[in-house]
């Protein structure tokens, strides 16, 4: 004789791996009649033992007149012919509600055939076949793995389970969570991450009367869970060699009743929490393992008038967890490298816009889709000597990681060549060389432009990259003219720049090939139509009024459709304000032991014209420091330069490439205390080196 397993969790089949329990949800009834089996319970209650004949009932029909129908064999052997619309199902355990959409009675009034009693409406009937609850499995899982996130995954494991397979849940994970390989060295913390339970309107019986125990000390059940807050503990601490500690190693759910479990509850959800848990075999406690690690535990109630759980039921637990668990796993790695992503890119590109004098900037960054957040293209304005400034835009091939490198290095190479205040077109020579240099199939786009708000012109110079629009203050649109040239990373190529007039009160626009460019439609096609949009939205505002920059980025990535996203966007809008020629003074003075006297008297008439009188005092000090610095090195002459904007900005250049360094004087020094005072004095303070010589530049708040 075989011996029969007492359980299939306990014995799974020969064959199958016990961690795996796909084997017992696969598992066949025993057929009817088997020797050493019991007689199987028939669903009016009666028993049907092997080789006898059960008894029938009467029929009620006209025809058959009270007369029993023949009966060829058991009651529930199939017949070799069997007439269409007698197929009879042969009865299943029973035990865990049913997978929503099985074939069963669910019209209200409806009976559980083990207990007789009635079943509320909108409670699901019991499951009536091991095959249902692999559906579930089924069904539940594809629910939890449609999660991206930890919230979406922990939601849909509660949203699967309640009320189908229970009437409440509570869901545990470590604070914080595990990431990867890393190894937390504080104390396991888990933390009441979500709980869900049935709801009220189709709660008919009182499921949740009160959150309180009775005046007569009588444990509510699950009263508790309409706020598993109130009761339960949020943050719990396993301790090593503790009770729940050896749950969560054993990894295997099990019931509330078992000693263990009840040792583990009261650490889990508190010693008020302890009242959720109804008794008997009510409530399962299953542990989440990641990959590596316990990352957390789920509590399954039921109701305790419901049927309690039954040993296959450990099994769905199992893998409910399971599935849960390597979901969360894989979740918090994807947010991992999210975050990553985001942080890659966030530092690519500028933090924060610069206000350079004349000209005013915005900006906006899309990336080609949620799930591709880092990319090639980039943005940059960088300050120039002579209050003049460097618009960039650029866009290298693809959008990963590795084209978010080596964007990061082509930036950092533009920002480095515009510090040498290199014309735009070496500067993009000198882009190709590195383009080169990091491979031979790095390739990208990219416009260099040099605004000068004095001389109100700009100069571009562009390396395969979509031309720029300029928005005329009349309200006109204009694609600009400028010579495509080949793409950075072809090698050999030389660049030509223009150099064209940038009246005040236009706005330049430059983006990358994405905002212009999809499936469908090409590049001119896009361009023809963010022109349009330009001058409709200039219309808006009329005439002599330039629409607010913002606005106009918002506008301009407003006409991209549900389509059109199929790369990274950069956007860099630039307001052309420009420096009236009188608010500039400018002078070339020669290297004389006199020239910082005569530079501060030409600095006081200066101020006085501009009724600046107030910095007077401060503007000769820190002249006089500057000029005496420049004419002490050089022999040929030096220019000063007053530009009068929100601020006042004063430039000091000459012939020497060696930039100056705030020093320790000592106390026998006569010099080398000049740029403390600067420093300490000005508002702000620089050098640039110049292509042949430097400029050092201060700035005063204005009165």
């Amino acid at each position: 004789m075989t011996e029969q397993p007492t359980s299939s969790f306990e014995r799974p089949q020969p064959g199958v791996d016990p961690a795996d329990s796909r084997g017992a949800l696969l598992r066949t009834q025993p057929p009817l009649g088997a020797p050493g089996l019991p007689a199987q319970t028939r669903a009016d209650g009666q028993s049907s033992s092997p080789g006898t004949e059960p008894r029938r009932k009467r029929g009620g029909g006209k025809g058959n007149k009270g007369k029993e129908p023949p009966v060829n064999g058991p009651e529930h052997s199939q017949p070799a012919t069997t007439e269409q619309g007698t197929h009879r199902p042969r009865p299943a355990p029973e035990g865990i509600p049913a997978q929503p959409g099985a074939e069963q009675d669910r019209t209200p009034g409806s009976r559980e055939r083990r207990t007789g009693r009635g079943l509320p409406p909108g409670r699901p009937m019991p499951m009536r076949r091991d095959g249902d609850r692999l559906r579930f499995v089924g069904a539940a899982t594809r629910r939890i793995a449609r999660g991206l996130d930890l919230d979406e995954i922990v939601m849909g494991l509660c949203r699967a389970t309640v009320p189908t397979f229970s009437d409440a849940i509570l869901v545990y994970l470590r604070d914080p969570l595990p990431v990867g390989d890393e190894r937390p060295t504080g104390p396991v913390v888990l933390r009441l991450r979500r709980s869900d339970r049935v709801p009220d309107e189709r709660d008919t019986e009182a499921l949740l009367p009160a959150p309180y125990p009775d005046p007569d000390g009588e444990s509510p059940g699950l009263a508790a869970l309409s706020g598993p807050a109130a009761l339960t503990a949020e943050l719990c601490e396993v301790r090593p060699g503790g009770a729940l500690n050896e749950v969560l190693r054993g990894v295997r759910p099990v019931f509330a009743d078992t000693p263990a479990a009840r040792a583990a509850l009261p650490e889990l959800l508190g010693e008020e929490g302890e009242a959720l848990v109804p008794d008997g075999q009510h409530a399962i406690l299953a542990p989440l393992r990641g990959r590596r690690r316990v990352i957390g535990a789920a509590l399954f109630l039921r109701r305790p008038e419901r049927l309690a759980f039954e040993a296959e039921d450990l099994l769905v637990a199992a893998q409910l967890a399971t599935h849960s668990a390597l979901g969360i796993d894989k979740a918090v790695l994807y947010g991992r490298e999210a975050y990553i992503a985001d942080e890659l890119q966030r530092t690519m590109l500028p933090e924060t816009l610069p206000r350079p004098t004349g000209v005013r900037l915005a900006s906006r960054y899309l990336p080609a889709a949620e799930t591709a957040r880092v990319g090639g293209d980039w943005y940059d304005a960088i300050p120039l000597p002579g209050s003049r400034v460097a618009l960039v835009v650029g866009d290298v091939m693809g959008h990963s990681m590795t084209s978010a490198a080596i964007m990061g290095q082509l930036r950092t190479t533009a920002q480095t060549l515009a510090g040498l205040d290199l014309p735009p077109q070496e500067v993009l020579h000198h882009l190709d060389e590195q383009a080169q240099r990091l491979g031979t199939d790095r390739m990208a786009t990219c416009l260099y432009a040099v605004y000068d708000p004095i001389a109100q012109r700009i100069t571009i110079a562009n390396a395969g990259h979509p031309p720029p629009v300029l928005l005329h203050l009349g309200g006109e649109a204009e694609v600009l003219r400028v010579p495509p040239n080949a793409p950075i990373g072809v090698g050999g190529v030389d660049f030509e720049a223009v150099e064209l007039e940038a009246p005040a009160g236009a706005t330049l626009l430059l983006y990358t090939d994405g905002l212009v460019e999809s499936r469908l439609r090409d590049v001119a096609t896009g361009i023809e139509q963010l022109r349009e949009k330009l001058t409709a939205t200039a219309r808006l505002t009329g005439p002599g009024h330039p629409p607010p920059l913002e606005a106009l980025c918002d506008e301009v990535l407003d006409m991209l459709g549900p389509g059109d996203r199929d790369d990274d966007i950069a956007l860099l809008a630039a307001r052309f304000d420009g420096i009236t020629s009188s608010d500039v003074k400018h002078w070339s003075l020669e290297a004389e032991d006199a020239t910082p006297g005569k530079a501060r008297r030409l600095a006081r008439a200066a101020l006085a014209e501009w009724g600046l009188e107030d910095l007077t005092d401060s503007l000769e000090l820190l002249v006089s420091e500057v000029v005496t610095n420049a004419v002490r090195y050089t022999t040929r002459p030096v220019s000063l330069r007053l530009l009068r904007t929100d601020v006042l900005r004063c430039e000091v250049s000459d012939d020497i490439p060696r930039l100056p360094r705030l020093c320790q004087a000592r106390a026998t020094d006569e010099g080398g205390r000049g740029l403390y005072l600067v420093n300490k004095l000005a508002r702000r303070w620089g050098a640039t080196r110049l292509s042949a010589g430097k400029v050092v530049w201060f700035e005063l708040s204005g009165s």
